[in-house]
């Protein structure tokens, strides 16, 4: 019951009755797995419960049997380790589509066709690195080695590329999927999604290894008097909004930001531009659920750092108060991703049954 208390007339509430929601310590004595340490951490603070609340977000997408989800990666996850963990959320079946970084997909295929990623020694400036071909992503190595290895697997599969075909980023990649789940026994998330059917787009494919590779050989071509390949993004466009628009439910697990995020998001604006101004009759489409893992802060004005509430006003997501269910983690995915996509895979059962 609320009191009176004191001069100023304060009217003092128990927090009991107004049936605010405790929050606890983490009890580490208490921790057995991923999913005990998130959950507690959900009932913390800061950045913790943020884990917390997105984990209870892609656990509700996950099981949402008429969500379509769509994970968007940017950012050099790949050269920092997290590429299984997105064969993971392929093959347990969460996520049904990837918009992702030329770069990302390109330093994925060096892990699929066994190659490594090595560790920074300070020791080395970067004269040297470049000097030796050593590639640095802040505090890891790509051996330029493995990108020559990675423009051989790419020669060999636009080598036998039917000129009347017409390219773009989701063909490449599935042909790229096909290639490693034929000749490849590690995994990787281009032979996951290959084999599970799950499309993989990059809309900025020219600003990539493979789009470089895709240079060169048309370069190949060229010489040899051969017919130059086409590649034309709006294949991607199109089949990203038709597979899209069959959707009854839709959902987005952003890893970072950039050119990714926003063309799966500019979907809903497409579809509403499309209605709106006469060219088919369509129902809004906005996204249902929404978890972002980007530092990135709203104030600087970019797409990464931009809230859910401001995707809001521009049609891109359902909102909070019609039903639409969003979290977003200010941190560093390579510390949020894993405790996320751990719990849910636990919660979900995947780890007894579904782990290669």
């Amino acid at each position: 019951m609320a009191k009176k208390k004191g001069a100023t007339g304060r009217i003092l509430h128990d927090p009991v009755a107004d049936r605010l929601t405790p929050i606890y310590p983490l009890d580490l004595s208490r921790i057995r797995t991923i999913d005990d340490l998130v959950r507690a951490m959900g009932q913390t603070a800061f950045t913790a419960r943020q884990i917390g609340d997105a984990a209870d977000v892609v656990e509700a997408m996950a099981r949402d049997k008429d969500c379509f989800v769509v994970a968007t990666l940017s950012g050099a996850m790949t050269v920092g380790k997290m590429g299984l963990i997105f064969c993971d959320l392929i093959d347990s079946g969460i996520v049904k589509a990837i918009v992702s970084t030329g770069a990302l997909m390109a330093h994925g295929l060096v892990e699929a066709t066994g190659r490594s990623h090595f560790r920074y020694d300070p020791k080395m400036d970067d004269r040297e690195l470049f000097h030796a071909g050593y590639n640095r992503v802040y505090d890891s190595l790509e051996p330029e080695v493995n990108l020559d290895h990675v423009e051989d697997v790419m020669e060999h599969i636009l080598d036998s590329w039917d000129a009347n075909d017409v390219m773009c980023s989701w063909k490449i990649n599935r042909r790229i999927g096909e290639h490693l789940a034929h000749h490849m026994k590690g995994r990787g998330i281009l032979k996951s999604a290959y084999e599970k059917k799950v499309s993989v787009f990059v809309p900025a494919f020219t600003d990539s290894e493979l789009g470089i590779d895709v240079a060169l050989h048309q370069r190949t071509r060229r010489k040899e008097g051969r017919p130059a390949l086409r590649f034309d993004p709006y294949e991607d466009f199109e089949y990203f909004a038709s597979t899209m628009l069959a959707t009854k439910r839709m959902g987005i697990l952003t890893i970072g930001g950039g050119v990714p995020r926003n063309w799966a998001q500019q979907f809903g604006v497409y579809a509403e531009i499309l209605s709106r101004r006469g060219y088919e009759k369509l129902p809004l489409k906005r996204y249902n659920y929404g978890v972002r893992i980007c530092p990135e802060p709203v104030n600087w004005g970019g797409l990464s750092g931009s809230t859910y509430t401001e995707a809001v006003s521009w049609g891109k997501f359902v909102p909070s108060e019609e039903g639409g269910r969003f979290a977003e983690v200010l941190d560093d995915a390579t510390v949020a991703l894993p405790l996320i996509v751990g719990a849910v895979l636990e919660r979900i059962g995947y780890f007894k049954h579904g782990k290669k």
